[in-house]
C-alpha cells in the first residue's frame, strides 16, 4: 500500500475514531502533499511523501521549541502530539550504529578522501537516510569522519 493510501485510510479511522487532532494533522498532511504535487508538478510517490512529512515534523519541532521557551506549555504540548501523528507514517528511525556503519560504507565505496568529496558522500547517503535521520547531523558526522 503506498503512503498516500495509508494517509487516506488513516484519514478514515480518524474520522470515525473522531480524533480530531490526528484527523486535523492528516488532512494536513494531504493537503501539503497536494500542494506539492501542484506546485513543483510531483508525483506523490513515497519519497516525497517522506521529505514532505519530514519537513512538517522538523517545522512542528522547531515550533515546540520556541513555544517552550515562550512559556506556552499547552501549544507544545499540542505540536508534540502531531509530531506523533505524523512520526507514525514515517520509515523506522535508523541507531546511530546503522548511521556510521552506512557512512562508513559510503565514503569507501565513493573513495572520498577529503571535504572536496563531501557532496559526492550527502547525495549517496540522502535517498537513503531521508526519513529514517536527521541530515543535519548526518552531514555533521561525515565532516568529522573526512577530517579525521
Amino acid at each position: 500500500m503506498s503512503l498516500i493510501d495509508q494517509l487516506r485510510d488513516e484519514m478514515k479511522i480518524a474520522m470515525r475514531a473522531k480524533d480530531k487532532c490526528r484527523l486535523g494533522v492528516i488532512r494536513m498532511a494531504i493537503s501539503s502533499i497536494k500542494q506539492a504535487e501542484i506546485d513543483h508538478n510531483l508525483e506523490p510517490t513515497d519519497e516525497n511523501i517522506i521529505v514532505i512529512l519530514t519537513k512538517m515534523v522538523k517545522q512542528r519541532k522547531e515550533s515546540i521549541k520556541m513555544f517552550t521557551e515562550g512559556g506556552r506549555d499547552e501549544l507544545a504540548a499540542k505540536e508534540a502530539e502531531e509530531v506523533t501523528a505524523l512520526g507514525f507514517f514515517l520509515p523506522q528511525p535508523l541507531s546511530s550504529e546503522e548511521i556510521s556503519q552506512l557512512i562508513t560504507k559510503t565514503i569507501a565505496d565513493t573513495g572520498a578522501a577529503s571535504m572536496a568529496d563531501m557532496g559526492k558522500v550527502m547525495a549517496v547517503l540522502k535517498p537513503l537516510m531521508q526519513g529514517k535521520a536527521d541530515l543535519g547531523a548526518v552531514s555533521g558526522q561525515v565532516r568529522n569522519t573526512l577530517n579525521a
